[in-house]
């Protein structure tokens, strides 16, 4: 690989670092912001992304080593996920763009530990497994069994509002189709 090869490589990774922290820093401040400011200031973020996009786009199309070219198609791949909000953590993007399935196996065991000590509720904890399990399924990763049934009740519960509760479950189903309902009417309001 040359000097130069490896030089963008870095710059276009330091470009998407930039562009994810500037997302998190948005969603940790939004509280802080006015609704139009906050959206405003998102959808400037979401455009640079998708500058970023066609930037890559021309460049793909140019000459470059196979490396180089799935470097690039890893940080479209995340610009598409941030840009579609398929996740909306900053932390699931980046261990996604960067290809880090520990880490994203590490954040998931992070996301459970909170939810079980009562850190984070049961819908977000619920919603962040779900975001961490579709990234890891994206990636090409296994998942366990447990994790396929987990994920097949999630899609189950958002769409029909309940969830099938297997035995070892030792959440209330009447608060699990209650947390279902919240999501899904969070997933329907305009951000």
């Amino acid at each position: 690989m040359s000097a130069k090869t490896d030089t963008l490589r870095k710059n276009l990774d330091a470009q998407l670092e930039r562009l994810i922290d500037q997302l998190a820093d948005l969603e940790q401040l939004k509280d802080e912001m006015d609704e139009n400011e906050y959206k405003e200031a998102r959808q400037d973020t979401i455009d640079q992304l998708e500058e970023f996009n066609k930037s890559l786009e021309k460049m793909k199309s140019g000459e470059g080593g196979l490396s180089l070219l799935d470097d690039v198609q890893r940080i479209q791949n995340a610009i598409k996920s941030a840009i579609s909000q398929a996740f909306q953590t900053p932390e699931v993007m980046r261990f996604f763009a960067k290809k880090e399935p520990v880490q994203l196996r590490n954040h998931l065991a992070e996301i459970e530990r909170d939810t079980k000590v009562g850190k984070l509720s049961g819908a977000e904890g619920a919603r962040k497994k779900k975001e961490i399990l579709d990234a890891l399924r994206k990636l090409g990763e296994t998942l366990t069994a447990d994790e396929e049934i987990y994920l097949k009740q999630y899609m189950e519960s958002s769409n029909t509002h309940f969830a099938k509760m297997n035995e070892s479950s030792d959440v209330n189903a009447n608060a699990l189709s209650a947390v279902a309902a919240k999501q899904i009417e969070n997933a329907r309001a305009p951000r």
